[in-house]
């Protein structure tokens, strides 16, 4: 309650989805406020995305961003239209958590300066208690495949993390596999990795990004000295998915699109749980996040997933891996573990 989330958006929805949705599992109604005009192309992802948020967070107010207008060819490049917008939605919307699940091309497609426009609205975004995130991507660690025959075997150009992802203001969201119980309850996970479909949770080096300093706190010295993604996790595969409506039928949503929503539902809950303690919202995350493993902390607010791996990488380290980065939220324990470590700081 209190909370707004922006999800930036390719494509629509119908309201009798989100009414069917809502009316399905017992929630409030869902009526997701729409800016810069409802996109005309309606593939699932807005559905999945708001219905993912409004399951989790069902107080908080959504609001979709038509970011379509940042892919025509006029007004820049889609990154100046996107940090643009950006600035745009920070104005009108101060402090609310973002979600993307857009993928932005690989990042040695790329330079730093390309992404100076977006950085610099999102870090004035995060000045203001924003907090960010997105998709890792869902080509296991093979995001810059492209180019040539999808049904060509991985090649080493096709290994690369998606542009906007490598952010290092940005929460970047992997996924994993995930095992509940009769009733729901957690029991395990593994990373989301399709091995024929060579689909699964994206992972890597950044090319445009040194490493932050705040990315080090259980990190490996064998690892590059680079940006490195994913930062967290949540469940992305479509087999263990979360049901959604979609043309009025109910279905099942998947890939790290799913996984980022997630963490922006779950987002808004801690920001409730902080502010009604006088304390202040997450904000710029990723610092806080690496600071959590070093803190004398029990017991912990992740989940380490140590079983899988993606096309490029093996998550069957303890700590931070390139494949399900941090882990998965057990998000009551997290919430007290952010207070302790803000209290430690």
């Amino acid at each position: 309650a209190g909370q707004t989330v922006v999800v930036f958006a390719f494509d629509g929805f119908l309201q009798s989805d989100m009414d069917t949705f809502a009316t399905m599992f017992g929630l409030p109604p869902l009526t997701p406020e729409v800016v810069g005009g409802m996109p005309e192309r309606r593939i699932g992802e807005a559905n999945m995305d708001l219905q993912v948020l409004h399951a989790i967070a069902p107080d908080a107010k959504l609001v979709l961003v038509n970011a379509r207008s940042t892919t025509d060819n006029e007004g820049g490049s889609a990154f100046e239209k996107l940090g643009r917008l950006m600035e745009s939605v920070n104005q009108q919307f101060p402090g609310a958590i973002w979600s993307f699940s857009i993928g932005w091309g690989c990042d040695r497609l790329f330079t730093a300066a390309d992404l100076a426009p977006v950085r610099a609205a999102l870090a004035a975004a995060l000045r203001k208690g924003t907090t960010a995130f997105t998709a890792s991507g869902d080509l296991a660690g093979l995001e810059c495949k492209g180019g040539h025959n999808w049904s060509d075997p991985p090649s080493p150009d096709d290994v690369g993390v998606d542009a906007v992802s490598s952010l290092p203001e940005m929460t970047s969201v992997g996924g994993t596999t995930l095992s509940t119980d009769a009733d729901g309850r957690w029991l395990s996970e593994q990373s989301w990795y399709n091995t024929p479909l060579t689909i699964g949770t994206a992972g890597g080096t950044s090319t445009l990004f040194e490493r932050p300093k705040w990315q080090t706190v259980g990190i490996g010295s064998e690892l590059p000295d680079r940006r490195l993604v994913p930062d967290v996790s949540a469940v992305s595969d479509p087999f263990t998915g979360v049901r959604i409506v979609f043309n009025n039928q109910p279905t099942v949503g998947g890939g790290t699109s799913q996984a980022a929503p997630i963490w922006a539902g779950l987002a808004a809950l801690m920001n409730q749980k902080l502010t009604s303690r006088g304390a202040d919202p997450l904000g710029e995350l990723n610092p806080l996040l690496y600071r959590l493993p070093r803190a004398s902390i029990a017991p912990p607010g992740l989940r380490d997933i140590n079983y899988g791996g993606n096309a490029i990488s093996l998550s069957g380290t303890a700590g931070y891996d390139m494949v399900t980065g941090l882990g998965t939220p057990n998000v009551d324990n997290l919430v007290k573990n952010i207070l302790l470590a803000r209290a430690e700081s």
